[in-house]
Order: C-alpha cells, then structure tokens, then sequence
C-alpha cells in the first residue's frame, strides 16, 4: 500500500514537472513570435514627426535668436501671444510648471513663439516672461517678422495659425485662431511629440517623454 502511494507521488510530481515545462516552453515560444512579429510593440522609442526648419527670430531682450542656438539639446515649444485671454494664460502656467519640474541637469529649453508679433514686441514679452517667473537663460519668447512665424509654425511644426480678430472693446478679447499643442523636440532637431498645452496631464506627460529621449541618446 505504501509503495502505491510513493508511486502516486512520483507520478503526480512528475506530471507537475512536466506541465510546467511545457507550459514554460509554449511562453517561451510565444514570446518570441510576439517580439518577431511586433518588433515595435511598447517600444521606448518616440516617433518622427519631421524635422524643424532654420528660423532666426527675436528674443526678450531684443537680440536675434537662431535655431542653431539649440543644436544638441532637448526643447519644447510652444506658440502664445499676450493679449490672448483664452488658452494663452493657461498654456503658459504650464510652461511654468513644466520649467519648474525638469531638473537643469538635463539642459532643457522651452520657447514660446508668439503669434502677435506686431503688439509682442521684445520688451512687452521681456515683462510677460516676467510675470511668469520664466528663467530667460532656459525659456526663451520669440518674436519677429509675421509672415516668418505663420511659416514656421505651419510648415515647420505642422500648427495651424489665423488672422487677428481685433476687440473693439477689450484689448484682452482679441483673438488670433493658433494650436494649442506644445511640440517636444530631440537633440537633432526632429518633432517627437505633440500634447494638449491645456491639459492637467501635460507636464507629467512632457518629463516621461524627454526620460525617453534622454535615454535612447545615452545607449
């Protein structure tokens, strides 16, 4: 009796061994088909989204400001004006708090384009980086010539950008229709990303996003 029951011991222990390596077996394969068929699947890598063009605008202090002086370094950009009384405000505070989260060490910039420049000259956008606390040695407001802007705003980064709609009664009412969306640019200049500037998400979004980029550039 005792050696029946050592028998059914051994049996059931060896049909456990067995089911475990054929089911480590049938993972095994499946996850090689998986990584063979889906090669991109949770990949750590952003899209492309293009490439942004040569531009020279004008900064807050009224000096020229190339895109070369961004070569090699992670930026995020966005297009505003001051006047705006809409998504405007909105967008900047996230700027803000974006700039207040990520860490110097990584050398971020963020540029904000204005889409008034007409009204936005450099000193009326020198006070407006004030007013938001913006560390002009990383946030840079831009201005210049309307027709460069519109250009790079919907051929360089795919935005759209309208006409001003002049307030005859509230300078703060005026309205020009331009994208709310902040653009994440890599080291080489290329779009990689594109967010709602308005969302409550965006700056955890924008930090997860510059981590993978930091990291595919360090590998």
């Amino acid at each position: 009796m005792q050696d029946l029951e050592k028998q059914q011991k051994i049996f059931k222990r060896l049909f456990l061994l067995l089911f475990s390596l054929l089911f480590l077996s049938l993972s095994l394969a499946f996850s090689i088909f998986f990584l063979i068929k889906f090669p991109d699947y949770n990949s750590s890598k952003l899209p492309v989204y293009g490439n942004v063009p040569e531009f020279t605008l004008i900064n807050q202090n009224g000096q020229n400001f190339s895109s070369k002086d961004l070569n090699g370094k992670i930026w995020v950009a966005d297009f505003i004006f001051t006047n705006c009384g809409s998504s405007c405000p909105l967008m900047t505070l996230h700027m803000s708090e974006l700039q207040k989260a990520l860490p110097k060490t990584w050398q971020v910039r963020l540029v904000s384009i204005t889409v008034d420049p007409e009204r936005d000259t450099p000193e009326v956008l020198s006070q407006y980086a004030n007013n938001y606390g913006a560390d002009t040695n990383l946030w840079y407001f831009l201005t210049g010539d309307r027709q460069t802007i519109v250009h790079l705003a919907q051929d360089g980064f795919h935005l759209g950008v309208g006409e001003v709609t002049y307030s005859r009664t509230n300078v703060n009412k005026d309205e020009i229709l331009h994208s709310i969306k902040f653009v994440l640019v890599d080291q080489k200049g290329q779009i990689r990303g594109y967010y709602n500037g308005t969302e409550k998400e965006l700056v955890e979004n924008i930090l997860h996003d510059i981590k993978k980029l930091r990291k595919n550039a360090a590998t």
